[in-house]
């Protein structure tokens, strides 16, 4: 079985204003598990553990279906939580791109016939950032980070490319290791950037 998830990959200059941010955190923000700059990314699709045989058929699949949709860019911006500021679990940074959620649509589209069942949840885009083990109950300092940060901008991140990755659990943290990666299509070359 190989643990799977379909994701993107965030540019350098992003993932680094993310990790300065998160060093900024550290110091008030305490029994969080952070995720390490190289693991940054934002996750379409996660599949879970999926027989070895069933990977060619996802990549292929994934490669049909989304190597004709345009490249565009999303902005990170702003931090929250997941559930909620009294349950703390997951600490995000937001992203903001109107063509973030039909991608993610034709992801599990894509993916619904091949046995994966579509996410339930409302489609929230982020990145998380960091993960509390046992979150302490004190949401206050929580929230006043919350405030202080949710405007901050992380900057502009292509999303060029949607990559199938294994997730490989380590005593240290995941490793995300690429098993495919479907370029997306570039906008045609008259001079307007898609948006």
């Amino acid at each position: 079985m190989i643990r799977s998830f379909v994701g993107v990959r965030i540019d350098p200059e992003v993932t680094e204003k993310i990790s300065e941010v998160q060093t900024q955190l550290k110091r008030s923000l305490a029994g969080i598990r952070w995720v390490a700059r190289e693991n940054l990314h934002f996750t379409l699709k996660f599949l879970g553990a999926v027989p070895e045989e069933k990977i060619p058929a996802i990549m292929s699949t994934l490669e049909e279906t989304l190597r004709p949709i345009l490249r565009f860019r999303i902005v990170g911006r702003g931090i929250g939580v997941f559930p909620d500021i009294r349950r703390a679990r997951v600490l995000w940074v937001g992203l903001d791109g109107d063509r973030l959620e039909s991608l993610a649509r034709e992801v599990e589209a894509t993916l619904e016939p091949l046995g994966f069942e579509a996410e339930k949840r409302a489609f929230q885009p982020h990145l998380t950032i960091g993960r509390w083990r046992n979150f302490d109950g004190k949401p206050r300092q929580l929230r006043e980070e919350l405030e202080r940060w949710k405007d901050f901008v992380f900057g502009e991140s292509w999303v060029e490319e949607v990559v199938l990755f294994q997730s490989i659990l380590k005593p240290e943290g995941a490793v995300y290791s690429p098993l495919k990666v479907v370029p997306l299509s570039a906008p045609p070359a008259c001079g307007s950037e898609m948006a």
